[in-house]
């Protein structure tokens, strides 16, 4: 005698039960979760910025963020305007930061569409840096960062990251030995702009030339380097309008 749970429809049913209860799950803990998931995003995004500025914990070696229960405090004290570029439209927004930029570039395909630009401007020791987001394509994901220029255009500063790039190669994007060759980094060639390219057999390995407009690449991650290459270059060169009008 064949069994109730033996019949193709009693799997049918319990499979579907199963995903159905599962599902409900995972839509509660989303839903619950998501205050909590935004705040997270809010303060990394805080994080990143205070890092390309130069406002760490770093050790001699580490990458070190200000802490979470710190950070608001210091962006507040750091970053003293955030704005929006749309065309020749400037717009102050205490919210700049949270523009989500893979919606404005995917907007962006759209003709009819202007895009929006943020851009947070910091202090410290007395002088103004311009902290300009990037969002490009690594090997396998997206990565994106963050670039602290001085009044001269000059880079202070650099945060990387990405989704999913190989550990060990295109993943140490994001370590000291290779963020920290950006500082100091002309992206102007007297008023034209250059930009950095992330450079296979740059040649300079203290990276001592400044004036090159290239980093070393890291080895083995030359499609990663050829993503941040084409971000640098892209993204920066949206802002130049507006930032070369600052000097004169």
């Amino acid at each position: 005698m064949e069994k109730r749970t033996d019949k193709n429809s009693y799997t049918i049913i319990f499979a579907t039960v199963m995903v159905i209860i599962v599902g409900s799950m995972l839509a509660f803990l989303a839903t619950y979760l998501k205050p909590q998931i935004d705040e997270n995003k809010r303060l990394e995004k805080q994080q990143n910025i205070l890092y390309a500025l130069g406002i760490n914990d770093n050790d001699e070696k580490s990458v070190v963020f200000i802490s979470t229960k710190d950070v608001a405090e210091k962006f507040d004290k750091y970053i003293v305007k955030q704005i929006i570029i749309q065309g020749d439209k400037v717009t102050e927004d205490d919210n700049a930061y949270l523009l989500d930029l893979k919606k404005e570039h995917a907007q962006a395909k759209d003709k009819g569409h202007q895009r929006r630009l943020p851009l947070f401007i910091g202090e410290k020791d007395g002088e103004k840096f311009y902290i300009i987001p990037m969002l490009g394509k690594g090997l396998w994901d997206a990565v994106w960062g963050y670039v602290a220029l001085d009044k001269n255009l000059v880079v202070e500063g650099i945060f990387f990251d990405h989704k999913g790039e190989t550990p060990g190669l295109g993943a140490n994007i994001n370590q000291r030995f290779f963020m920290d060759d950006f500082k100091g980094e002309h992206i102007l060639d007297g008023t034209t702009f250059k930009g950095i390219t992330v450079a296979k057999g740059n040649a300079d390995p203290k990276n001592e030339r400044k004036e090159d407009f290239k980093v070393d690449a890291i080895a083995g991650a030359t499609i990663t380097g050829d993503g941040l290459t084409a971000m640098i270059k892209k993204d920066l060169r949206m802002y130049m309008p507006y930032l070369q009008t600052l000097n004169k």
